[in-house]
């Protein structure tokens, strides 16, 4: 295969966890006959001290034209750093939203699993903790779908005085192909995985969620392989921390994705770990970790790459349909975690602690 991948390194620790990621794909390319061209381009800070603003035009497009996008992390004031000086589209995460909407990624992956080996993080009771769910006994893995440019974020609003009181007002809104559009993804999604989805909404009271439990109804009829279950927003909340590994795939609205995936992504125990993704309605996605820029740690080549390398791999799986090279690099992630090889945020007594490149080419080795 031959795919062409943008690399956006960004500020911090961002072009440490980035120049790993590039590493294991360029092996995963040698190994498996493929032929990846990497592209580079500023978005962030860094961008905004060459150009003066956090995203060209020319970056942009040439993120437009790519088959995926590998991203580190934009932002993180350091010191007199003057990146948030000016006005809100001119600051480093402007680069960012602006990425999101020119490509139309409207569909937010957020996995969330814990490895046994670093079960002692997690905050839930031990009988929680006992695997990695995907053919273990015990332990949770799933995946958070979550519709990303609708919703109550996206709706109209205002602040006005209302017979002479202040009165503040969110419209929620959702039409019907906005819906279909991130349930097929959500669908699409299970069939790689273990083939449940939890469509997550709030339907005792709102018509959006209404029209939301009808739409993914008529999308799962399109997929007879899998089974379609739901659950009310709140009852989820609750059972994210009660029974974690009942989930597989969890498909919700914007609102709803956001606060459900934070809780998830809190059970896992280590946010150094969490790799996520955003797609469009064609396969090119946006790849990038859950956690930020780390400007206090940057340039001392003591990061965390493991959630940028597990973004690789989901890259490969969704935007690349490439599964087996994918379930090569979350294995070999698993292979070090089990030989007790740590980076400084993750070490515990009795492992063997190693720097952020050290960590890549232990991945590399293992695949």
């Amino acid at each position: 295969m031959k795919a062409n991948i943008v690399l956006i390194p960004g500020d911090g620790i961002g072009p440490e966890i980035v120049s790993e990621g590039k590493k294991v794909l360029t092996h995963i390319a040698e190994k498996y006959h493929h032929s990846f061209r990497f592209r580079e381009i500023d978005m962030g800070g860094c961008s905004i001290d060459k150009y003066g603003i956090p995203l060209t035009d020319e970056a942009l497009k040439k993120a437009q034209k790519s088959d995926a996008v590998l991203l580190g992390a934009v932002g993180g004031k350091v010191g007199n750093c003057s990146w948030y000086d000016g006005t809100p589209d001119k600051r480093p995460e402007a680069g960012l939203l602006k990425i999101r909407k020119e490509m139309g990624l409207f569909a937010n992956l957020r996995p969330a699993y814990l490895y046994p080996e670093l079960s002692m993080a997690c905050p839930l009771k031990e009988k929680r903790k006992s695997g990695r769910g995907k053919g273990s006994s015990g332990g949770f893995d799933m995946m958070i779908v979550r519709e990303l440019t609708g919703g109550l974020y996206f709706g109209k609003r205002y602040t006005r005085k209302i017979k002479g009181i202040t009165t503040a007002v969110d419209t929620l809104i959702y039409s019907e192909p906005e819906i279909r559009r991130i349930a097929v993804k959500a669908f699409d999604i299970a069939m790689k995985r273990r083939k449940s989805v939890t469509s997550v909404d709030k339907a005792n009271v709102l018509d959006t969620s209404r029209l939301w439990r009808k739409v993914v109804e008529d999308v799962a009829g399109d997929y007879p392989e899998v089974t379609l279950s739901h659950m009310l927003v709140d009852n989820c909340a609750m059972q994210l921390v009660n029974d974690p590994e009942q989930f597989d795939v969890i498909l919700t609205e914007n609102t709803f994705g956001d606060i459900l995936s934070d809780e998830a992504s809190m059970i896992t125990g280590s946010i150094g770990m969490l790799s996520s993704a955003s797609l469009n309605e064609t396969k090119v996605g946006l790849y990038e970790p859950s956690h930020g820029s780390a400007p206090d740690i940057a340039g001392k080549n003591i990061a965390n790459p493991l959630a940028t390398i597990l973004s690789a791999a989901m890259l490969l799986r969704y935007s690349l349909d490439l599964d087996e090279e994918a379930d090569a690099v979350e294995n070999a992630v698993q292979q070090v975690l089990n030989e007790k090889i740590r980076t400084e945020d993750i070490f515990t007594k009795g492992c063997r602690k190693v720097s952020t490149s050290e960590m890549g080419d232990e991945i590399v080795k293992h695949i």
